[in-house]
């Protein structure tokens, strides 16, 4: 998803309430509009000695609750925001339908806004810092005008906005109190399990602060909601209201920040979603230095190696960062990387899938020189790259086939796996819109019930490398293919051309 589409979810959210609602026909955040409350995400002390006796977790939510706030956004809503069907972010419908289709999107639906209207936004946080400092979502607070926090004592305060980030959905508040205000601490959310207890506090439905008991059910979701989804799924009931609300372990030890739910209603069905404490930690560290956060950006596209993958390449296992693409002029075109490298370092962390360069890459400071660990054609080797900035108008190129099928010509066939070649001409150009020094072999027929229908080859694709050696015909490329089999590989690697973007596909040949 484009940072863009990022930034248009947040929005939507903000005014809309939410609890980021994911479904087969849903996705919202935890917050909420017109009176309906969001909880803040609670930073926890750990708690040296507690237990649950006989049961009780009361001795961990006697620690934890004092610092959980309720923070009330006030948003102007914009000319653009009238008429629309969902309370006016009529951008967002097609955001929603690219994600699920017709299913339809029960999301609840804000106040009628007319231009000039005020709406509230309710929402939740917690207290990291004794001088007031607060951590929350950044759907709670995006497109506010100003923001209020309600401590525990039900004292109201202004709050300052001190920084956010849309990609990783985090926000930093300051209010100034008379006095020293209780605090949580961070836990460890790595050392998290499938199975561990885990508690939920929020304000569900702005009814008052709620704690719910459940498990970790499972680690590393992607929700594909943004560049660094790494989200904990747990069964404790969230609802609207929950948004930055903390989730604790048995300790009392903040280890998540509730962000989403999963519901074919709107209510919680007992699957959540938190953003991981360690994550969040050292997002809201720099956010407390003031501002936005400056993302590292590398300029290359990357899939997942996958055993067929790395058999075709020579590696003895599947991982890493397989680059399909490198952008002109980016830090990495000029730091030497091609397309075909496989990514398996960066900056001394070992990265053993795309998710991993991405953030590794994010974390780095524009301009900070790293060594980037690269498998290419058989051997390793290590180059140094100077990191670029990230800005918002850098986006991933679409793995989506944009062009048509091409007319069927004289072509050849490749039996072994189940596709029809012929080479480029001008009317093909001008059918798939590629360029006049566009070279290579297109896929004019792929055969159902071969490998490369199973591996994704689609008719119209347009195959520029095999093997990582570039084929510009045809002709060649049948050579290559041919070689590869012969030379006694379980798989060959295609380098495809699929509208706007360059995949690798890896394609098996049949067995004996």
């Amino acid at each position: 998803m484009s940072p863009s589409s990022i930034l248009r979810r947040h929005r939507v959210a903000a005014l809309l309430g939410a609890a980021l609602i994911i479904s087969p026909v849903v996705v919202s955040f935890a917050q909420s509009n017109a009176g309906l409350s969001t909880v803040a995400a609670t930073t926890q002390t750990p708690v040296a000695g507690i237990t649950a006796p006989n049961g009780s977790f009361a001795p961990i939510i006697a620690v934890t609750k004092p610092a959980v706030v309720t923070i009330t956004s006030v948003m102007k809503a914009q000319p653009e925001d009238e008429g629309s069907p969902m309370g006016g972010n009529a951008p967002f419908d097609q955001f929603f339908q690219q994600f699920f289709g017709d299913q339809g999107m029960p999301m609840p639906k804000a106040p009628p806004q007319r231009q000039g209207q005020r709406a509230e936004a309710l929402g939740s946080g917690f207290i990291v810092g004794a001088d007031g400092t607060i951590v929350t979502n950044n759907h709670v607070i995006d497109g506010a005008s100003s923001i209020k926090v309600t401590l525990d004592d039900g004292t109201e305060l202004p709050a300052k906005l001190v920084g956010h980030d849309a990609k990783n959905d985090l926000a930093v508040l300051k209010i100034k109190a008379d006095k020293p205000l209780p605090t949580v601490k961070w836990g460890d959310s790595n050392k998290l399990m499938t199975g561990d207890q885990v508690l939920a506090i929020g304000n569900p439905f702005g009814i008052g602060t709620t704690v719910t008991a459940g498990i970790v059910s499972a680690r590393g979701r992607d929700l594909h909601s943004g560049p660094f989804d790494d989200f904990i799924q747990i069964d404790a009931p969230i609802n609207h209201g929950n948004s930055g609300g903390p989730l604790v372990d048995v300790n009392g030890n903040v280890i998540g920040i509730n962000t989403a739910i999963y519901s074919p209603n709107g209510g919680s069905v007992g699957v959540g979603f938190a953003i991981p404490s360690d994550q969040a930690e050292k997002v809201v560290a720099k956010l407390m230095k003031g501002g936005d956060i400056e993302y590292g950006y590398l300029g290359v596209q990357i899939q997942p190696v996958t055993p067929d993958v790395a058999s075709a390449i020579g590696l003895d296992h599947p991982a890493g960062a397989l680059v399909s693409q490198v952008t002109d002029g980016s830090p990495a075109a000029k730091a030497g990387i091609e397309t075909g490298d496989v990514i398996t370092g960066f900056g001394g962390q070992e990265i053993k899938d795309p998710k991993d360069l991405s953030r590794a890459v994010a974390d780095v400071s524009p301009g900070a020189k790293e060594t980037v660990d690269v498998w290419r054609k058989g051997k390793a080797m290590q180059i140094s790259a100077d990191v670029g900035r990230n800005s918002d108008d850098q986006k991933t190129a679409s793995n989506g086939n944009e062009g048509g099928s091409p007319s069927a010509g004289q072509g050849l066939r490749v039996p072994s796996l189940g596709l029809g070649l012929t080479d480029l001409t001008p009317d093909i150009r001008d059918q798939l819109n590629l360029a006049d020094n566009q070279r290579g072999a297109v896929v004019e027929r792929v055969n159902p019930d071969k490998a490369a229908s199973v591996a994704g080859i689609q008719p119209g694709d347009v195959i520029v490398g095999v093997d990582q050696m570039p084929v510009k015909t045809a002709r060649q490329a049948n050579q290559a293919i041919a070689e590869a089999g012969k030379s006694g590989k379980k798989s060959v690697l295609l380098l495809i051309d699929r509208g706007d973007a360059q995949i690798f596909v890896a394609v098996p040949f049949a067995a004996g």
